[in-house]
């Protein structure tokens, strides 16, 4: 096996950040060192990295990612070949997918379909989420199933979507209740998508169709809403734990802190969208141009107090996770269904490959500090969905790193940093202080010296056990 030294870097974790070494023996850490320890212990590592002025953190951990989903009629752009290679070139390591059953189908053939789709494909680590599109005494089962022998132990259900991939409040129930006794986590698309319907038909009727509207008829009022339904509903459930995908809106977030404050087992993810996008300045752009960012949850106004919140709920730990429920559609042949007709507009932005960049924006801006940046993109995700062997850098965990230049700079952009298979970038122009150096997945490196040098199929597919998040 392949012996690796990383040297002279500040090794930064969720607890603070020391000068330190990490020694790599195959695809485990197996030792945290003191400066000058490796020479006087006699290591003769096979490769030696020279983090010197540099950050080494565990690679990111990203929950919330959909790889050639189906959705509108058409499929997500990214693959789980494309997809997995731009992770990795932005310091991702391990991404946790959705296989989805929709309505009608079989829990089992969905996740059989989704293996077909990742298995041999993957440049980095993946594991699974299920989604649950029909609750009925079969997917009840399959659940149960899922948890004791797939190594999935997450299920997600819609308040959304009606006819496609809706629960309805009794469904949530028993799906909360059998995972309740599984010790599964629930995740939750939280909007009242049956108001919504009304919202968007008659926005429509009325000739409001262009792309800004895709927020209008989404308020905050009907993601808060939800997300307190969803809350009583676990709570019901006996404090089965929940978890609340792409919060956009501080209503929302209000409900979460109560029920944290309450001693609920109730959790939550934000974006870097809603961190740093508007309906103002990107969603209504003229013409047809602010369907680059149409996604549910939407982008909110920007003068309301939504992005500092979810900021502030980030250094409170009001919000767990950050996540980029990366979805992403060309504008060319997919998100130009929607011509005319927002509802058309297939919903899904990609920041698979911007997700450790832009929130490391955030430590240079004040926001969070650098710990609280590991603990977000790494070290909370990997505990939130037992992903047991990710996030840490400590010895006995899988080798994922990320080495971060912070007086490196990155330009964002489809003719700067762009290797998402989507014909145009949600991040144009943006500039960040600080660059990925080098990323190792397992021992491997994948990414170094601005060079993508991994393989297909290097990614293995992780059995994931049950949270270990919970209060």
């Amino acid at each position: 096996m392949t012996t690796t030294l990383i040297s002279g870097g500040t090794v930064v974790s969720s607890v603070g950040r020391r000068e330190a070494d990490v020694l790599i023996d195959g695809e485990k850490i197996v030792a945290i060192l003191a400066p000058g320890q490796a020479a006087s212990m006699g290591v003769d590592a096979d490769v030696t990295i020279d983090a010197t002025g540099k950050y080494v953190v565990p690679g990111g951990v990203d929950v919330h990612t959909h790889m050639q989903m189906p959705f509108g009629g058409t499929e997500a752009s990214d693959t789980f070949e494309t997809g997995t290679r731009a992770a990795a070139w932005g310091g991702v390591t391990t991404i946790v997918d959705f296989a989805v059953q929709n309505t009608g189908g079989s829990v089992q053939d969905a996740l059989g379909a989704w293996h077909d789709k990742a298995t041999g494909n993957c440049a980095i680590d993946y594991a699974f989420h299920q989604i649950i599109g029909g609750v009925d005494e079969e997917s009840l089962k399959a659940m149960t199933y899922l948890v004791d022998n797939e190594g999935i132990t997450s299920f997600k259900l819609f308040m959304a979507y009606p006819g496609v991939l809706y629960s309805d409040d009794g469904q949530i129930l028993r799906a909360m209740q059998n995972a309740s006794e599984s010790g599964a986590m629930i995740m939750m698309h939280a909007e009242n998508g049956i108001a919504i319907d009304v919202l968007v038909a008659q926005s429509i009727a009325r000739g409001d169709t262009d792309p800004k509207f895709h927020s209008l008829t989404r308020p905050a009022a009907l993601e808060s809403e939800a997300t307190h339904r969803a809350i009583q509903l676990a709570k019901v459930a006996g404090n089965v734990p929940l978890y609340i995908v792409h919060m956009s809106a501080s209503e929302a977030l209000e409900e979460v802190a109560a029920a944290q404050h309450a001693g609920m087992n109730v959790f939550a993810e934000t974006c870097p969208q809603y961190l740093y996008l508007s309906l103002e300045d990107q969603l209504a752009q003229p013409g047809f141009e602010g369907a680059k960012w149409v996604c549910s949850t939407p982008l909110r106004t920007k003068h309301e107090h939504h992005q500092a919140d979810l900021w502030k709920g980030l250094r409170m730990n009001e919000l767990a996770v950050v996540s980029t429920d990366h979805c992403p559609f060309c504008m060319k042949d997919q998100k130009e269904m929607g011509i005319g007709n927002f509802a058309a507009i297939p919903n899904g932005i990609g920041s698979v490959e911007h997700r450790m960049e832009l929130i490391y924006q955030g430590v240079v801006a004040g926001e969070i500090t650098l710990e609280r940046w590991v603990e977000t993109c790494a070290t909370s995700p990997a505990r939130m969905f037992g992903l047991d062997d990710k996030g840490v850098l400590a010895p006995g965990y899988d080798a994922d790193v990320l080495v971060w230049d912070p007086n490196g700079r990155t330009k964002i952009g489809i003719n700067d940093k762009h290797h998402m298979n989507m014909d145009y970038s949600a991040y144009e122009g943006f500039e960040i202080d600080g660059k990925v150096d080098t990323v190792i997945s397992r021992g491997t490196v994948v990414v170094e010296n601005d060079t993508y040098v991994g393989t297909k199929g290097h990614g293995k597919y992780i059995k994931r056990g049950l949270s270990k998040y919970l209060h």
